[in-house]
């Protein structure tokens, strides 16, 4: 047979060299006062394109051409972040102007910088960001409870930036973005250019700054997404307290049928993710929340999980969630089959994916539930294989705890972290906390004196042995426990008392060994158990005197006693 045409025969847009690139102008819609927003802030119209709330698809297409992302087997975008593959606490700086100044509480997590570097690093970014063919925006917000919300704008250039913060953000409806209005909250994120090192109050070409004055952000020199997630918990941790008089939480949180909601806290590495989705409950939200005088909501509209050895078989509703729309971050693949392998850590130990909470099956929505907590879960990692896997707290001991913010630092989830490292993380978010511990712990106290609320320390980390020498418990056990903490068996148990931390631990658990529930039993050395107890217990006293001037007589009892 003979075709009267001699070129195969293709869909006759893809002939049309400009079909896709004339929607895509469309897609910014920039009019009005929008147009004259980014003119002012020093954006040159007649040469960059905006893109606006662009849907994933086109960002799909964008981070293929230009930015060597890759789709995987199941449908997620795989994208690489480049040298930063973790936060960098150390380069986080915080404006230092009459606003906020006597709110925050200054030091080595916030560190200050002067208005006028502020302005230079702001005007470096845009310069940078002029100088794109594509710039990206994303209005949306944070935090599911109208009242108590605020209107995010994120400005960068890269699609990816801009899928990964379309997932992390409350997506507007079409009625809400037609009527956005001015962003409450802007970043700029220039992260492929770098900082200028020699500019006053640089300490490297990394730096991420939030300005509450103008309530601004500006990042230069990592392209690690999380730092943009994280500064928009930083800016809810001050205002939600300061401007609002609610409590914001660095936590997950669920809730069963009965309308009984569990708070879990913990940092990065520490189970809050992997416990908070649980197929009984809804999940309310992975990492973030406010515990407000209505009830508890998410901040954020998505998760961002850690992916290192993650199996259908482990964590199912994670698993199921990567998936068209999703973000696969620094994830190895296979080039021929684009399977991603989760149990590959040659990039990085800390590969994650984000996606739309709405991928989660059993996910609330909206993410606000208007009950009070009846349980607090205080997650730690615990690299020295001695606290116990649940133990039932005082309200002392919960503000105990909750000021010390006990765990290790897991490999990846901060750059240079190779290896578990102990830490005391005061509040379980001293990295993102903005005003005095203090504050925090007292709002927490009140709130659970007055609901009643019931708190329960988990470890999540080494048994019969300290890291290197022990196992890492396993999830199984620890999901046990948890059930058991939302059934009110535990709440039922007998208890003993577990020597230095003076800790109230379960005698038995159906379905979890004993010799676990009581660590002194998993170790084959007795001795050297009981040292690493003690020393475990010195370095929580050591850490604690930084709070003792400023809490009860009866909070600091509550520690360990050597």
């Amino acid at each position: 047979m003979v075709y009267n045409h001699t070129t195969p025969y293709v869909t006759p847009h893809i002939l049309h060299k400009h079909y896709a690139q004339a929607y895509d102008a469309e897609v910014s819609n920039l009019i009005g006062k929008d147009l004259e927003y980014f003119s002012q802030a020093g954006f040159d119209m007649d040469r960059i394109q905006i893109k606006r709330n662009a849907p994933p698809a086109v960002l799909y297409e964008d981070a293929i051409r230009n930015e060597g992302a890759i789709i995987s087997s199941s449908g997620a975008l795989i994208n690489f972040s480049g040298k930063k593959t973790g936060r960098s606490p150390k380069d986080k700086r915080i404006v230092y102007e009459e606003t906020s100044k006597d709110e925050i509480w200054w030091g080595s997590v916030n560190i200050k910088m002067d208005e006028h570097t502020f302005e230079i690093n702001r005007e470096r970014a845009i310069d940078y960001l002029n100088t794109r063919d594509n710039v990206y925006v994303f209005d949306g917000y944070a935090g599911w409870d109208p009242k108590y919300r605020i209107k995010v704008r994120v400005i960068c250039a890269r699609a990816y930036h801009a899928l990964f913060m379309n997932n992390m953000l409350i997506r507007p409806t079409e009625e809400e973005f037609a009527n956005f209005g001015e962003p409450d909250f802007i970043i700029y994120n220039a992260g492929q250019f770098p900082a200028n090192r020699f500019t006053k109050g640089m300490s490297s070409t990394t730096s991420v700054e939030i300005n509450f004055k103008r309530m601004e952000m500006v990042i230069l020199g990592t392209e690690y997404a999380g730092e943009m997630k994280k500064g928009v918990f930083s800016v809810m941790h001050y205002l939600q307290p300061v401007k609002f008089g609610q409590l914001s939480l660095h936590s997950s949180a669920n809730v069963g049928e009965s309308g009984d909601v569990t708070l879990f806290f913990g940092l990065s590495g520490t189970g809050k993710t992997t416990l908070s989705a649980d197929p009984r409950r809804k999940l309310i939200g992975d990492d973030e929340h406010v515990w407000s005088d209505d009830g508890v909501f998410n901040i954020e509209g998505g998760c961002y999980a850690k992916c290192i050895n993650l199996s259908a078989e482990k964590e199912p509703e994670i698993f199921n969630a990567i998936r068209f729309g999703s973000v696969l971050e620094n994830v190895v693949y296979n080039p021929v089959t684009r399977v991603p392998d989760y149990d590959d850590a040659s990039i990085t130990e800390n590969t994650r994916c984000a996606y739309p909470i709405e991928f989660i099956p059993n996910a609330q929505i909206p993410c606000h539930v208007k009950s009070q907590p009846k349980n607090i879960i205080m997650l730690t990692c615990d690299a020295f294989g001695v606290l116990p896997p649940v133990a039932k707290l005082t309200p002392e001991q919960a503000s105990y705890h909750f000021l010390a913010g006990y765990t290790s630092k897991t490999p990846g989830t901060e750059d240079g972290v190779l290896e578990p490292i102990p830490t005391f993380s005061t509040c379980y978010s001293a990295p993102f906390i903005v005003l005095h511990p203090g504050r925090y712990a007292e709002m927490l106290a009140e709130r659970m004196a007055k609901n009643n609320v019931d708190c329960w320390l988990i470890n999540t980390g080494w048994t019969g042995g300290k890291f290197g020498t022990g196992k890492r418990c396993p999830l199984k056990y620890t999901r046990r426990i948890v059930d058991a903490v939302h059934s009110g068996e535990l709440a039922k148990a007998e208890y003993e008392t577990f020597g230095v931390f003076n800790l109230q631990i379960p005698t038995s658990l159906e379905g979890v060994p004993r010799e676990l529930l009581n660590p002194r039993l998993a170790w084959a050395n007795t001795e050297a158990f009981e040292r690493e107890v003690r020393k475990l217990a010195g370095m929580f006293q050591k850490a604690f005197a930084l709070y003792e001037s400023d809490v009860e007589e009866k909070v600091r009892l509550a520690g360990p006693q050597l």
